[in-house]
């Protein structure tokens, strides 16, 4: 969930290795830190806190070290304090370590490297990993790593340093993302492709259980037994303008506004109405084995997981096969039936997501084909699943998601459509389901249109501490997604439930004046909603309505009335969720909450 950057190269590394960790903040920004290398000597630099905090300590001109690492941190072991923070070094301070992931058994390590005298400054798991090192070096950083991570149980993207043996950065990798880009005369270590961008956009992906040797001039990669590897360069198909703010305030309000363009490029070459067809090219070598499938089983975590409960109502209508959504966090640890034909979908947006790595790995051994639906490219779960579909939605910088789900309920509306085209689903059906589809861009640009009535709507209620969205059918998942996104970013405590079961409990927690979102699109449980706002209203709460252009029975109803397009009842959640990321935002920025680092949560989950 941290960020890691390393340079080694000709060109003073401080100013590098700051402005990576400024682009790698979204992955975790409770503290900071640098590790500055010359002959002899390793400078740890690093704060509690934000970078701002750690840059304002700085003085560029007194380092000119050509080669170091960086890290911003999301804290798992010990709490955020500049002791704590990475780089760690050990007891010399001849080596320092980055490192992101969990070391599962660092007590027992530690314990023995305390009877042999080493005396431990930090909380953290990743202090025990240096010392270790620097207890097995015996002139070779690469061997002594190696030797480490023998004795080492977990996870780990790491990176390490020893002032014996300037100009040289060890890595490795498992189960947290490391990538390495290519310049000439130089090369930079990290964990996502936008600390690199703008240096270059020529990247190799350093694999689980392996190791990268990298200097000035050379980047060798072998296994953790000494095997070489051989490893392509790769072209980053995301530009540095699209991980700028580009005139916005905040990421996630520029990637709210980018959903058009994103879902364009989404379903960009895959739907073709002259034909009447959809081209998944992903999906091409287990079409067949997909249209025999006969369970569905979709995992995923937080915002993904809602949009594979979109998927779930999908599948079930268009492919006509028994599909249900779990979470990746408990899928793995509940012994889960998978018989033959049982289809494992798992979405994620980072590709890194642990719990949801974790999920595909057991569904893969009891025999399931797997699928994955993952927007970055070159990433854990694409490389470990049988096969997929990209979202090509573009990088999402902000911590909460917003262009991510509508790309994964588009892409999972496309699967759904180009298997049930195959099974039952008529072409006239299969017709209107993909021109309804292709609409949806534009549907977008309408709904943002009326961006102000959110904001209003959010300066009105943004002080009230309890929320309730409600939703039914397609709607309900979006009602769950809604109230994620509050809470993540403003701190208001907010509940999404299907509006039936309001009844049934929590209707008892509606007070005067509290605000009760209601997704009440036309669809086959119009009337239902509208019984349901009825009851809310009965009993004093504030509706604040989702609804259908055109209708205006709603206003009768509802305090406020926020408007989206029409269109078929299946793709209605990517239309609804528009307006409840606009009320999350606004409230958030009316409470002065900092919208895309939100307190203690981090971009990529890459912990258990």
């Amino acid at each position: 969930m941290c960020g890691i950057i390393g340079y080694v190269g000709r060109k003073p590394a401080l100013p590098i290795l700051i402005d990576g960790l400024r682009r790698l903040e979204y992955r975790g920004y409770d503290s900071t830190g640098v590790a500055l290398v010359q002959p002899s000597e390793v400078t740890v630099l690093k704060a509690a806190g934000r970078l701002s905090v750690l840059e304002g300590t700085l003085d560029y001109d007194a380092h000119p070290q050509t080669h170091g690492i960086g890290h911003t941190r999301w804290a798992t072991h010990g709490a955020p304090t500049n002791v704590n923070a990475h780089p760690h070094a050990d007891s010399s301070g001849k080596f320092a370590i980055i490192h992101n992931g969990i070391i599962e058994n660092n007590r027992t390590l530690r314990t023995y490297l305390e009877q042999k005298g080493v005396i431990f400054t930090s909380e953290t798991d990743t202090e025990v990993l240096v010392q270790l090192i620097a207890q097995l070096y015996e002139g070779d950083l690469e061997q002594a790593v190696r030797l480490a991570l023998r004795e080492v149980s977990g996870t780990y993207g790491m990176a390490v340093v020893c002032a014996d043996e300037p100009d040289l950065i060890i890595a490795a990798r498992k189960g947290s993302p490391l990538i390495v880009g290519v310049g000439q005369g130089e090369h930079i270590l990290a964990s996502d492709a936008a600390a690199i961008l703008a240096h270059t956009t020529q990247v190799v992906y350093i694999g689980d259980n392996e190791i990268a040797r990298i200097t000035p001039d050379s980047l060798r990669i072998t296994t953790l037994d000494a095997v070489p590897v051989a490893k392509e360069t790769e072209e980053v198909e995301w530009t540095l303008d699209q991980i700028e703010l580009a005139g916005y305030e905040h990421f996630m309000l520029k990637e709210i506004y980018e959903q058009p363009e994103a879902l364009e490029n989404c379903l960009r070459g895959r739907i073709d109405l002259k034909e009447g067809v959809i081209h998944l090219g992903g999906l091409a070598d287990c079409a067949r084995e997909l249209t025999q499938a006969k369970r569905i089983i979709i995992t995923a975590c937080g915002t993904a997981w809602h949009a594979g409960l979109v998927g779930e109502y999908l599948f079930e209508e268009l492919l006509r096969v028994p599909t249900e959504t779990e979470y990746a966090s408990e899928f793995r640890y509940r012994n889960p039936i998978i018989d033959e034909g049982t289809v494992v979908i798992a979405v994620s947006q980072s590709g890194e997501t642990a719990d949801t790595q974790a999920a595909i790995r057991e569904a893969k051994q009891r025999g399931a084909l797997v699928i994955g639906v993952v927007n970055v490219v070159g990433a854990t779960i694409p490389r470990e699943t049988d096969a997929g579909v990209y979202l090509h939605v573009g990088p999402e910088i902000g911590v909460a998601s917003t262009k991510a789900f509508t790309g994964q309920v588009a892409v999972l509306a496309l699967i759904s459509c180009f298997l049930g085209r195959r099974k039952h689903l008529s072409p006239s059906a299969a017709m209107q389901f993909m021109k309804a589809l292709s609409a949806i861009p534009d549907q977008i640009r309408t709904t943002l249109g009326h961006a102000d009535t959110a904001e209003k709507v959010a300066r009105e209620y943004a002080s009230r501490e309890n929320w309730l969205y409600l939703g039914r059918g397609y709607n309900y998942p979006v009602a769950l997604e809604g109230a994620l996104k509050l809470k993540e970013i403003s701190y208001i405590h907010a509940e999404g439930l299907p509006a039936a079961e309001m009844k049934h409990g929590p209707l008892a927690l509606i007070t005067d004046g509290m605000p009760v979102v209601c997704i009440a699109t036309t669809g086959s449980q119009y009337d239902k909603i509208l019984s349901n706002i009825s009851e809310v209203r009965a009993r004093g709460g504030s509706v604040i309505a989702i609804a259908t252009e055109g209708d205006k029975d709603i206003q009768d109803l509802a305090d406020h009335v926020l408007y989206v397009p029409d269109t078929l009842e299946p793709l209605q959640p990517l239309l609804t969720v528009i307006p409840l990321q606009l009320i999350a935002y606004h409230a958030a920025v009316i409470r002065g909450c900092n919208v895309d680092k939100p307190r203690n949560l981090a971009k990529s989950v890459t912990v258990e």
